[in-house]
């Protein structure tokens, strides 16, 4: 597509924000889709809801809505908007069905997956739950609604400690992120029966990595996710929900940070926080780079990818959701 002067000046308010993080012949290239994409959502009453795993381009370019898992999932079902579009992969695409059944919910890849999210299936949950009967299921919301579906209540990073605490149990069911199981556990006094699902994108991070990034770089604050491996976990200096980490970085304004976690979200938030050096050891989610602004384009203007699911399924599976959206953070 060609970048024109039209172009060129209706966009560059976006490029002055991201031009730290994006040299200027990349953006030449972006900036024209950015253009058609965002007249097109006017056109259509059109949403884009973005993760923050997103890249820079469509995180600060298109999106309407930039947040995690549990904020998205309440935008969603507060959107005004005849059409959905989630740029992130299937399972978010799922969730904003559930919470917005009425409405069409579009995913510009089909095949943007989740490591957690195909660990699992409902015949999974509903043989763990004939295993331990009377026992609780929380379920993280990267899992199918399917899974949902056979949940009691879903969670996210940011409030799954929070939503076990709330159930007045002394033994749940946590699926299916053994590491967050593993966090829970280490937050709560709650017995936590766990599935041994991870994600490929923080399980590649190590202790051993933690310690020469804080040789390296002295002073440094280094942030887990609580989908890291427990000793990355000790290692580190926080640990929090995607958005717990981005309030850490706003709050404490560090000189020099790292967070540990999908590489995207350092370039994301180093835009929103010019006064931080960020260091990248970067693990990208394979899943969550098949989302790309001609694919963004090609399914808006054709309604593609849309997120098809039984009455059943959607009522069933749309009660956690809720559960988890009324308890919160």
């Amino acid at each position: 597509m060609e970048f024109t002067q039209e172009i060129k000046k209706a966009t560059d308010p976006i490029y002055r924000k991201i031009s730290k993080v994006m040299p200027e012949i990349e953006w030449s290239v972006h900036a024209p889709y950015i253009h058609k994409i965002n007249k097109l959502k006017k056109e259509k009453n059109a949403v884009i809801l973005a993760h923050n795993y997103q890249t820079p381009e469509i995180y600060h370019g298109v999106a309407d809505f930039s947040a995690d898992s549990l904020a998205l999932a309440v935008e969603a079902s507060k959107t005004s908007a005849d059409i959905i579009l989630m740029a992130g992969v299937h399972f978010m695409a799922e969730t904003a069905k559930l919470m917005s059944p009425e409405k069409k919910v579009i995913l510009p890849d089909m095949d943007a997956g989740c490591s957690l999210s195909s660990s699992i299936t409902g015949k999974d949950v509903r043989l763990l739950k004939e295993k331990y009967p009377g026992v609780p299921v929380v379920s993280y919301v990267n899992t199918s609604a399917e899974v949902k579906a056979e949940t009691d209540v879903c969670c996210t990073s940011a409030n799954a400690v929070k939503i076990v605490k709330s159930l007045g149990v002394n033994k749940v069911i946590f699926l299916p992120d053994d590491y967050l199981a593993k966090y829970v556990a280490s937050q709560t006094d709650v017995e936590i029966i766990s599935w041994k699902g991870i994600c490929i994108v923080h399980d590649q991070f190590n202790e051993q990595e933690i310690h020469d990034i804080r040789k390296n770089n002295p002073g440094i604050k280094i942030i887990a996710h609580p989908e890291c491996p427990p000793d990355v976990i000790k290692a580190s200096d926080f640990a929090g929900s995607t958005s717990g980490m981005i309030n850490y970085v706003k709050d404490n304004q560090p000189k020099k940070v790292m967070m540990v976690t999908e590489c995207s979200m350092s370039d994301n938030i180093e835009v929103e926080n010019p006064n931080v050096e960020f260091i990248k050891p970067c693990n990208m989610c394979p899943h969550m780079k098949k989302i790309t602004l001609p694919k963004i384009l090609d399914c808006l203007e054709n309604e593609t990818g849309e997120i098809i699911m039984d009455e059943e399924t959607i009522e069933k599976a749309r009660i956690s959701v809720e559960k988890m959206a009324a308890i919160g953070r």
